[in-house]
């Protein structure tokens, strides 16, 4: 009787041990999987059927002058960790660059490490057929110009660039005074991460949410709807406008 209760213990001991284990191995395929389909969805092509407009729609279009889309860079486009690798709270360690940039700062030289918003070069190459693109940034001119360079490998996609020195300076925050890019407001777009940056200009904003590292951010692609119907307006503000409610998300 004692010998089969021994040998009972021993099958179950055997048993848990045997779960113990696979549930071990069980979570460390599960981690490597969400690991490898994080991979996927940063790299992965993005999607937006650019269909051919319809001959009314051509028509109408043409009764319209060229939009200006202004972007921002850092946490809208991109986001930066900078003196050689020194880690912001918000990005995960380990997580390659996209690219990095060399320059120097007060004689001293820095190495910047650049990641790409999951599907920016799609959304660069779909937007830059609707709209004359423009970088806006409150960044060094050193440092913006370095990165909107690498933008631009493919074609000279960014017609003119702003950059610190083009803000103005309010109570420590940069604001971008967009007449500096166009005097005809109505034609002017606007895409920042930063209610305060284009707090001047409001009706010609589109809000966008931060970004610093997370692969599966689809924001870019959302808004592409938006700025293809925005091509067909006479005024973008009158739009964007009734839009405003949502600066106060972001």
């Amino acid at each position: 009787m004692e010998a089969s209760m021994l040998k009972t213990r021993q099958c179950l001991l055997g048993i848990r041990t045997f779960l113990s284990v696979t549930s071990r191995i069980w979570g460390f395929i599960v981690y490597i999987l969400r690991k490898h389909l994080r991979t996927i969805i940063q790299y992965q092509t993005g999607r937006y059927d650019t269909l051919h407009l319809s001959p009314i729609s051509r028509n109408r279009l043409g009764e319209f002058t060229r939009k200006i889309l202004v972007l921002d860079l850092d946490e809208t486009a991109d986001t930066t960790l900078s003196h050689d690798g020194v880690l912001r709270p918000t990005v995960r360690p380990g997580t390659p660059a996209n690219f990095i940039l060399k320059v120097v700062i007060d004689k001293h030289p820095v190495r910047f490490f650049v990641h790409k918003r999951p599907h920016v070069d799609f959304f660069l190459e779909v937007v830059s057929q609707w709209y004359e693109l423009v970088v806006f940034t409150a960044s060094m001119e050193i440092y913006g110009s370095a990165v909107a360079d690498k933008w631009t490998t493919t074609g000279n996609i960014l017609k003119r660039r702003y950059y610190r020195q083009h803000c103005t300076l309010d109570l420590g925050s940069y604001i971008k005074d967009l007449s500096v890019v166009h005097d005809d407001l109505s034609s002017i777009v606007i895409l920042d991460n930063s209610p305060g940056a284009y707090r001047s200009h409001p009706d010609n904003a589109i809000p966008i949410k931060s970004w610093f590292s997370d692969p599966s951010d689809t924001a870019l692609l959302n808004l592409l709807p938006m700025l293809d119907a925005l091509r067909f307006t006479a005024d973008v503000r009158s739009v964007l406008s009734r839009n405003l409610h949502q600066h106060r998300l972001w």
